[in-house]
């Protein structure tokens, strides 16, 4: 079989440049400082904020209708496919074409991820842009430190919603004001400077059960999408977290630490209380991960017995609220999901994975450090 015959020469070489342009792109990444300059603080914001105004006012998530209509178009020739083998109708032209094919689209959503932000997985980040910042190791002595000031910023936050039931604060409430908290940081952070916000509630909400999500950004049309049902003290922080992705920040731990910086500044206690609270959840399974390695049981039970003492009532509450509500939810299908999802980071400049998220703890001891504060 001539595979010139079945693809012309020409389709061939514009595959050859495409592939070319792939890998160029792919090079690009092993330089973070002209990733940082040219791309991150560079291209990448223009084209984001392009993104964010041609879909800030669309009331459904543009990005999920996208997605399921590529879902179905998928699932439809996957069918003709199987059909066309069942019945000896495929052709080694065919496989030809649909490799080719394959081939193609692969090579095109792969430069157009990395060109609308998969880049930021290469630049120097948030540690650069404050000056430095050192995220090294930590001990159990220094999580424990910033365990303990996060269970008495969460105690502070929460004494100051006297009710026992937290408000159940509306969507777009939340949306504004997360707005505002990036403004209020730009102030003494501008490349916290944040316009035009794209955020919506996710068409998957009821798929997040199974797939393992509580938010999510799509580089393809600026979209940060949102799960509605979780309860909502969790969304604030969320939405901040998602907010940094489309500020450029891909890794998920700059993420976190970005919606942090956003979110604790907000004069909202709702808000201080949403980041604290998730932050704390971190810090303690740290701190219980690394006193369990340790194989001392004393200092293990004592750790734990000490976050529950000083733990007010009414957080103490809220957790074990947030705990039943995930609880009831479980089922087979999230891990495998949260397996690929660990292979996506690990794949894209992040080696921990999953983890990754946990990593949030390094830049806050680094930030506590340098410049004093929480």
């Amino acid at each position: 079989m001539n595979l010139k015959n079945t693809i012309p020469r020409q389709k061939w070489v514009q595959l050859g440049m495409l592939a070319a342009v792939a890998l160029l792109i792919g090079l690009l990444g092993y330089f973070p400082a002209a990733v940082e300059e040219y791309y991150s603080v560079g291209l990448y914001p223009p084209v984001a904020s392009m993104l964010r105004i041609a879909t800030r006012y669309i009331p459904f998530s543009l990005g999920d209708v996208i997605y399921i209509i590529l879902c179905i178009r998928l699932i439809v020739k996957l069918v003709k496919v199987i059909i066309l083998i069942v019945t000896n109708r495929y052709t080694r032209e065919k496989w030809v074409r649909s490799f080719y094919n394959l081939l193609q689209l692969a090579l095109w959503i792969y430069i157009v991820f990395k060109l609308f932000w998969g880049l930021n997985y290469n630049r120097l980040g948030i540690a650069h842009q404050l000056g430095g910042i050192d995220k090294r190791p930590y001990t159990k002595e220094e999580i424990t430190s910033l365990t303990n000031q996060l269970i008495d910023k969460v105690n502070e936050c929460r004494r100051l919603l006297p009710d026992t039931v937290l408000p159940q604060h509306p969507l777009e409430g939340i949306y504004a004001e997360a707005y505002n908290a990036y403004q209020s940081a730009s102030v003494a952070l501008p490349f916290l400077n944040y316009r035009n916000p794209s955020v919506k509630a996710s068409l998957f909400t009821r798929l997040g059960d199974y797939m393992g999500f509580s938010g999510y950004y799509n580089p393809f049309t600026g979209e940060a999408q949102l799960r509605t049902d979780i309860p909502r003290v969790l969304i604030p922080f969320i939405t901040c977290h998602e907010m940094a992705h489309q500020l450029g920040y891909a890794s998920e731990s700059e993420a976190n630490f970005v919606g942090y910086l956003a979110a604790s500044v907000s004069p909202d206690p709702y808000f201080r209380y949403s980041v604290y609270l998730d932050l704390f959840s971190y810090a303690q399974s740290e701190q219980v991960l690394l006193y369990g390695q340790g194989k001392d049981f004393k200092a293990f039970e004592a750790v734990i017995k000490q976050n529950r003492a000083r733990l007010d009532t009414l957080v103490k509450k809220d957790r074990r609220e947030i705990r039943e509500f995930f609880n009831k939810r479980r089922n087979k299908i999230s891990p495998a999901v949260s397996g690929l999802y660990d292979q996506y980071l690990k794949l894209n400049q992040q080696p921990e994975g999953i983890r990754s998220y946990d990593e949030v703890l390094g830049w806050l001891i680094a930030y506590r450090k340098k410049y004093g504060k929480l």
